[in-house]
């Protein structure tokens, strides 16, 4: 899959910008602050719908605009795709493929195959387990349509057995019959849930240790460990036991909603005993397994997003990263930097077609 043109309308600090961009290598070089990584974000945004860094989508129009538009001229399977994101202040977001516009925004994810490795990415490690839940859902999400629904309507169920619960509070009642309802609907999404997560992390763990070992070598032995109350009890079971510490917190306290995945380096969590240059590693190697999971899964190359990691990592870690990318398993490739030498120092290493685009003051 390549992006070819890309055209940004009142896109955070772009009035208006069109880039005809490299089938292979597209470089956006400027000080900090000048808006390189929004032109990645965009791209990510014509994928996913929503930006990878702000999710409060009207603050991603420029600042004085009533609207934003991304337009986006693919080619996948020697076929055009056009697809356009706008968002015009105090209305929903409109996803539109080639002129047709999506009812649920659900249907698009996983046309456009993308991984995007940031600095951000480091929030994996430091954050609570919403962050690496997010990380596993959408992985799994961009190659599986059935999970994202059932994750949809999961949390749809999940939404509505916590508003019963205030209702019990608030009224001082209380009514088994309509709970349990909600508790077999949660029983029946989060199983699946479950079960998809499970299989996925039996699939990705190898490829991630495998990626983990190339970049360093080899010396450190990592791992991710799925943690989740359902492999000792099924839902239901943990509903019925939890029942009373669900009534006087108000909301539900168990179920694949609180599922977290330990980021390991020698048994123990990397959060903790691995130092700053082994958990950049650990997210390299997290996001290299992802792109390698989604390009086995939807046969298709993704688009690979490198934002700003030329400036967070030492020369080694850079070699390594060439290496990877430096073969015929990678497709497009979009990299932000504030150096324009260094970027086109490295580029050069990779051997393929590029185009370096200056980005100045807005």
């Amino acid at each position: 899959m390549i992006l070819k043109k890309l055209s940004l309308i009142n896109y955070k600090n772009f009035d208006s910008r069109d880039f005809q961009l490299d089938d292979k290598i597209n470089c956006f070089v400027g000080a900090n602050g000048i808006g390189k990584t929004n032109v990645l974000d965009a791209v990510y945004h014509l994928a996913f719908g929503k930006s990878y860094f702000n999710p409060v989508s009207s603050q991603n129009i420029k600042h004085g605009e009533e609207f934003f538009v991304i337009n986006g001229e693919f080619e996948k399977d020697e076929r055009e795709e056009k697809v356009v994101c706008s968002l015009k202040k105090g209305t929903k977001k409109v996803m539109k493929r080639n002129g047709k516009i999506y009812d649920r925004l659900a249907d698009h994810i996983g046309l456009l195959p993308m991984v995007m490795i940031s600095p951000a990415d480091r929030d994996l490690i430091i954050e609570g387990s919403e962050t690496r839940r997010k990380f596993m859902d959408g992985v799994i999400s961009q190659s599986d349509k059935a999970y994202l629904q059932n994750l949809l309507k999961y949390n749809k169920v999940l939404a509505q057995r916590n508003s019963l619960l205030k209702y019990f509070a608030a009224n001082r009642t209380f009514d088994g019959t309509t709970l349990a309802v909600y508790n077999d609907q949660l029983n029946d999404f989060g199983s699946e849930i479950f079960k998809k997560r499970k299989q996925f992390l039996e699939r990705f763990v190898p490829i991630f240790q495998e990626q983990h070992e190339i970049i360093t070598g080899g010396k450190e032995q990592v791992s991710l460990v799925y943690e989740s109350k359902l492999l000792h009890s099924g839902l239901i079971q943990l509903l019925e036991d939890n029942l009373e510490k669900d009534k006087a917190l108000q909301y539900t306290s168990v179920g694949t909603h609180k599922d977290d995945l330990s980021f390991e380096i020698h048994g123990h969590p990397i959060k903790k005993f691995g130092s700053q240059g082994q958990q950049k590693s650990f997210l390299i190697a997290l996001k290299f397994a992802q792109f390698q999971f989604i390009k086995e899964q939807s046969n298709s190359t993704p688009i690979l997003l490198l934002d700003d990691i030329f400036d967070k990592l030492d020369g080694h870690r850079v070699a390594h990263i060439i290496n990877l990318v430096n073969n015929d398993n990678f497709g497009q490739i979009f990299i932000s930097d504030t150096h324009a030498d260094r970027t086109e120092s490295i580029v050069k290493q990779i051997h393929q077609s590029y185009k370096m685009f200056p980005i100045g003051a807005a």
